[in-house]
């Protein structure tokens, strides 16, 4: 049996892009349970995570300190986050980052660290992306919308203390949810002018969520924020936002940004 610092140090070196090999001639640790460790995803738990006080849990329930940090945290875990329960207690926060985006692999650990600091997070590396992962024992309580099934299988509502962070942070709700599930591209078309085609260039941000709610809330930020979108259908779902108007592109270019 490994403590929890000696398992973190080694999944470190491996994240790091080290070999199994070499990692383990320098730890003294078999290939065989770094192996195990990077694909079971099931880090020891930190006293201090299990410990700590969580702030839905008091008797007089609160938010996360840092709500700026959770309302970004908010929008990765409705794009592209779950919770699984720890077969010794407490649950995992799993969100999946692409690999071809770094600083949202790094943005999405310190979100994580600023809403529950006296944890950790563990970056395990899959085909293609990575699960940043953190074990604690009250990830359900701060995000409730955790359920049976798949998101847009079941309805997802803000709980009140919820939205009041959302109101007021709402573009670090937005960026969360482009991060996870969006995306700024540079579309295309052709028009004649004087008589010759011409090709014009133009930026555009997309949102793609199947769960009716979950793009629903992130229109109704929009308006808030006086974003205009629009809504493309795919096979006939509405599946796809867009905003595409110069204006609203600039606010979503000084908000959110491309993910890198």
């Amino acid at each position: 049996m490994y403590d929890i610092e000696t398992r973190e140090r080694a999944l470190a070196l491996v994240t790091q892009g080290r070999s199994l090999h070499s990692v383990s001639r320098q730890t003294g640790i078999s290939r065989a349970a770094l192996r195990e460790w990077t694909t079971r995803l099931t880090p020891l738990p930190r006293i201090g995570a299990q410990s700590a006080p969580c702030p839905r849990c008091r008797l007089v329930p609160g938010a996360p300190e840092n709500t700026a940090a959770y309302a970004y945290l908010l929008g990765l875990y409705l794009g592209d986050g779950c919770i699984s329960d720890h077969p010794r207690g407490g649950h995992h926060l799993r969100i999946a980052c692409a690999d071809a985006w770094p600083g949202l692999i790094e943005a999405c650990r310190e979100a994580v660290l600023a809403v529950r600091p006296e944890g950790s997070v563990c970056i395990l590396r899959k085909q293609g992306c990575v699960a940043v992962t953190s074990y604690g024992r009250h990830w359900k309580c701060l995000f409730p919308q955790h359920g049976p099934g798949r998101k847009h299988e079941r309805r997802i509502v803000l709980e009140g203390w919820q939205q009041e962070i959302v109101s007021a942070h709402p573009w670090d709700l937005i960026r969360g949810l482009v991060h996870s599930d969006g995306c700024r591209i540079t579309n295309w078309t052709t028009r004649l002018v004087g008589g010759e085609r011409k090709r014009y260039e133009y930026p555009r941000y997309f949102f793609t969520n199947k769960s009716d709610d979950i793009r629903r809330l992130f229109t109704d930020t929009l308006d808030e924020l006086g974003v205009e979108w629009t809504t493309l259908s795919r096979g006939g779902d509405p599946l796809n936002i867009s905003v595409a108007r110069k204006a609203s592109v600039a606010l979503m270019d000084a908000h959110v940004g491309p993910k890198y």
